[in-house]
């Protein structure tokens, strides 16, 4: 079983509210570019993160979603000086904040700071053929010709009729197989 697997790096959701703080009264997210799964995007919006020890620029993703969310690495977690737990995308009860700061205003954020769990997007067809089922966890054989072979466990499959096969990684783990762009991954159910 052969899946796409893409290296996501950090980013920023934010709400129509947290945007509208940050950029302004009735602004809108601008599309820089589609990503793999339908209906989302790269933005030209971008934001600054500022932690207890620092602070990094980083995109927004759209569209507006329903709570704001910083899905960073753990290399940038200590940078910033937040503890971020590794957590699936939206599961965001009980985890720290930030300061985001745009060119319009500030928002303090009370949670939803997280390392992204790594996770396998499948619509419920391609779940179906390899035989996969929603949070169902897998190993994914990556890097066979990086010389830095890597067996990612704890991969957490997400089903949904809108989602495209694509499994995410954040940035620290591609580094560690010697991924460059995007690969294909074995599913070792």
């Amino acid at each position: 079983m052969k899946v796409m697997v893409e290296t996501s790096a950090h980013h920023v959701h934010v709400t129509k509210e947290t945007l509208e703080a940050l950029f302004g009264k009735g602004a809108t997210l601008t599309n820089k570019k589609n990503l793999s799964q339908p209906g989302q995007f790269a933005c030209v919006e971008k934001v600054t993160v500022v932690g207890p020890k620092s602070e990094m620029k980083m995109s927004i993703l759209g569209p507006e979603r329903s709570a704001d969310q910083v899905e960073i690495s753990l290399t940038d977690a200590r940078k910033l000086g937040i503890a971020a737990p590794v957590r699936e995308s939206g599961d965001i009860a009980g985890t720290p904040g930030c300061k985001l700061v745009g060119p319009e205003g500030e928002v303090e954020i009370e949670c939803g700071v997280i390392a992204a769990k790594r996770h396998i997007h499948l619509d419920p067809k391609t779940a179906e053929e390899f035989g996969l089922k929603d949070k169902q966890l897998v190993s994914v054989k990556v890097g066979e010709n990086t010389g830095r072979a890597t067996t990612f466990g704890d991969v957490v499959i997400r089903v949904n009729a809108n989602y495209a096969p694509a499994m995410h990684i954040d940035t620290d783990e591609s580094n560690a197989a010697g991924l460059g762009g995007t690969v294909d991954g074995e599913i070792i159910a």
